[in-house]
């Protein structure tokens, strides 16, 4: 496990002032310069002879830490439901009428997501009752932008497994996918061509991916693909079977773990 110098130095502070507190919130006690130095000194000394005592308190804060961000997260899925789980701009994959939405956040720029592609697929494929929404969620720079803008256009002609088959062509492109690449594929697939063009200049597209931007945000997203399923946010191609097993979770319980 690698820290950063960040990392150790807040800790060592928590520390210290660890040491200091509960001798001066039991006796009342404001230290003075000096005593607050010698304090430091003894602090400095155990750590430098007991190290495995500053890995294992790296370790819980991280952990609380992590906790504190699942609970704000799921905070803020509750917020953003219906956003998340029915805008009118999200592709609805799958079955329409499931009774567990998993819902992702991608880049058609993201080799990760290319690589959870075919985990979404199988998982699609077993479980007919699972309902997924899909979110662009374009943050590789331009070329992102451009691919998400025309895909959303391509919503208004393409829907259900046509549109999943639009999706899936754009996202296991080789190379650099951009505006272009997103439209030759949507012109393989006989979308009207014109119409795509003035509905990807449209208010429309700009305020769906705004909005998908600012779900994003809300989340606390970092990068993609991101996947929700009830309250939990799983960030990362987590593989088949984790995924299966929040689906599952959910499904009998309502949480990630039914412990």
């Amino acid at each position: 496990m690698r820290f950063s110098l960040l990392t150790i130095a807040r800790t060592t502070a928590l520390l210290g002032a660890l040491a200091i507190a509960p001798a001066a919130m039991a006796q009342g006690t404001v230290f003075n310069d000096q005593q607050k130095q010698a304090i430091g000194e003894i602090v400095k000394d155990y750590l430098l002879k007991n190290p495995e005592v500053l890995t294992e308190v790296i370790a819980e804060l991280e952990k609380r830490q992590a906790e504190a961000q699942q609970v704000a997260q799921a905070g803020a899925v509750k917020e953003t439901k219906q956003s998340l789980l029915n805008a009118s701009h999200s592709y609805v994959v799958g079955n329409p009428s499931g009774d567990i939405t998993l819902v992702e956040f991608f880049d058609y720029n993201c080799g990760y997501c290319k690589k959870a592609l075919s985990d979404l697929q199988t998982l699609m494929k077993s479980d007919p009752k699972l309902r997924v929404v899909l979110k662009d969620f374009p943050v590789l720079g331009p070329d992102s932008v451009e691919a998400s803008r025309v895909a959303l256009a391509v919503k208004n002609q393409l829907q259900g497994q046509k549109l999943f088959d639009y999706h899936t062509k754009v996202l296991e492109s080789r190379g650099r996918v951009n505006g272009e690449r997103a439209m030759a594929v949507a012109k393989e697939l006989g979308v009207d061509m014109t119409r795509l063009q003035k509905d990807i200049d449209s208010p429309e597209i700009r305020n769906a991916l705004q909005e998908n931007m600012a779900l994003g945000d809300k989340l606390s997203l970092t990068g993609t693909p991101a996947f929700i399923v009830g309250e939990t946010v799983v960030p990362g191609a987590v593989g088949l079977e984790p995924l299966k097993q929040l689906v599952d979770n959910v499904r009998q319980c309502g949480k990630a773990s039914c412990g």
